[in-house]
């Protein structure tokens, strides 16, 4: 695997960049060609809490994990087993799909984990309207809800709103 490691507002050292090689280096065994890999990982540090974002694109899938905790070492272990346990979680699914894609894990070794399969209970159609992003940040706290879909009135692409953990906003555009 390749590791692309970076701090904001942080100097990386080489025992922390050697740690998160190490934690990583687990993973190596879920995943098929993994010296084609490239693992991006960000350490960001706000007040006295560390964050640690750990981004694994692949051919089929993104993995992605972030976790904030006041110790380093603890955040990179929590955020290395959100990963490992999204890989276990979803060991059946990514196995169905295998037939239809060329995937990336080599996941038969993979103890199952029992997870209730989730459907697809509710579908709706809505009408995407022209509006700009506060007249949908406005929409969507309205509603009650997380995320709200809507046609960006300068760009005229369809767009999502949505409300981010730490209570920002975030924005998702088509192309």
């Amino acid at each position: 695997m390749e590791f692309i490691i970076r701090g904001d507002k942080l100097k990386i050292t080489s025992a922390m960049n050697d740690y998160i090689e190490e934690k990583l280096g687990k993973l190596e065994k879920y995943l098929k060609d993994s010296e084609n890999v490239r693992v991006n990982v960000i350490v960001k540090v706000k007040n006295h809490e560390q964050r640690v974002e750990i981004t694994i694109p692949l051919k089929t899938y993104i993995l992605r994990s972030e976790e904030t905790k006041d110790d380093f070492y603890a955040a990179v272990d929590k955020a290395v087993d959100k990963l490992e346990r999204q890989i276990r979680k979803n060991k059946t699914r990514m196995m169905s799909k295998q037939v239809k894609t060329n995937i990336d894990f080599d996941i038969s070794e993979i103890e199952t984990e029992k997870v209730e399969d989730k459907k697809v209970l509710k579908r709706k159609t809505v009408e995407v309207k022209p509006m700009n992003e506060e007249e949908a940040i406005i929409q969507m706290e309205l509603l009650g809800h997380q995320f709200y879909m809507y046609k960006d009135s300068e760009t005229n692409k369809v767009a999502v709103v949505y409300k981010r953990n730490d209570e920002n906003y975030g924005i998702i555009e088509s192309e």
